[in-house]
């Protein structure tokens, strides 16, 4: 089970969400129609099955229009749910409640979304020993919950941002002048605790990786047959990563070659949104 996101980090997030929405005066539809002290109760109901994500976005949404609203996520992150099935029960006032509704069911149906890909790619490499990573191939602000929403469906996380390991890619070794250089000046450069990994895109590259010594080597776009090959000549010395092009057709090949990681883009940048509906109760 993924743990849970600090509200603290979320927040930021659903308030620009509900500024964007609310505009300059608010929901006018609701004001018009709705009087101002009505209250409701409501369900987010799932329309296809799915894996639970972004449950403490809803409710942030929700008790930033009305702080004294009852909500019950019933559903936990992390947790698959069928069809029709209830995620989250509100009870509060009304024109709250409808003002927050677009901004926690996009929220709620993006990572949900993500969460449900990720299962997927998960269950399709089970019993291989490899495991399934996103990348930074998320949405601009989102990075956190894209992210939380892919370990709430059984992937790990790549690194975060820039900051936190270093990751030479084709363009670093072609200013460098080879890989070689480039993983030793990385070397030289990094502190303790800093990991060290080189993206390679064919075999040769991974033998002068491999004599620098990186933590981890990332294999791009390379055939099932030299994936097989890297494993063998790396024999468990750095920790393997496939990387370029995975799709859940191939993920399973790829897993079944040993390689240690598999890096899916996918997962954050091609996610579709999970069908899930507000519905008054």
């Amino acid at each position: 089970m993924a743990p849970a996101l600090p509200d603290l980090l979320i927040e930021p997030v659903i308030r620009a969400a509900l500024a964007e929405d609310l505009g300059r005066a608010g929901d006018v539809t609701a004001a018009a129609c709705i009087p101002e002290h009505a209250t409701m109760k409501a369900v987010f109901a799932a329309r296809r099955d799915g894996v639970m994500a972004g449950g403490a976005c809803a409710r942030l949404a929700l008790h930033a229009l009305d702080a004294g609203a009852e909500v019950e996520v019933r559903v936990a992150d992390g947790q698959a749910f069928a069809a029709g099935d209830v995620l989250i029960i509100v009870e509060g006032r009304a024109r709250a409640i409808l003002g927050a509704e677009r901004t926690a069911l996009n929220l709620l149906g993006r990572l949900c979304g993500i969460a449900t890909l990720t299962r997927a790619y998960v269950e399709a490499v089970e019993g291989t020993g490899a495991r399934i990573a996103d990348t930074r191939k998320t949405t601009p602000g989102l990075r956190a919950l894209e992210k939380h929403a892919v370990a709430c469906g059984g992937g790990i996380n790549h690194r975060f941002g820039l900051d936190d390991a270093i990751l030479i890619k084709d363009n670093h070794v072609a200013v460098c002048g080879g890989v070689a250089e480039a993983v030793r000046r990385a070397r030289a450069h990094a502190g303790h605790l800093m990991k060290v990994e080189v993206e390679v895109d064919g075999l040769d590259q991974l033998d002068a990786a491999l004599a620098e010594g990186p933590d981890v080597v990332m294999l791009d776009n390379f055939s099932l047959t030299d994936l097989r090959e890297a494993v063998a000549r790396t024999a468990g010395r750095v920790t393997l990563e496939a990387s370029g092009g995975v799709t859940l057709e191939t993920v399973r090949s790829i897993a079944e070659t040993g390689v240690d990681v598999i890096s899916v883009g996918a997962l954050t940048h091609s996610a579709p949104n999970l069908d899930i509906g507000l519905d008054a109760a």
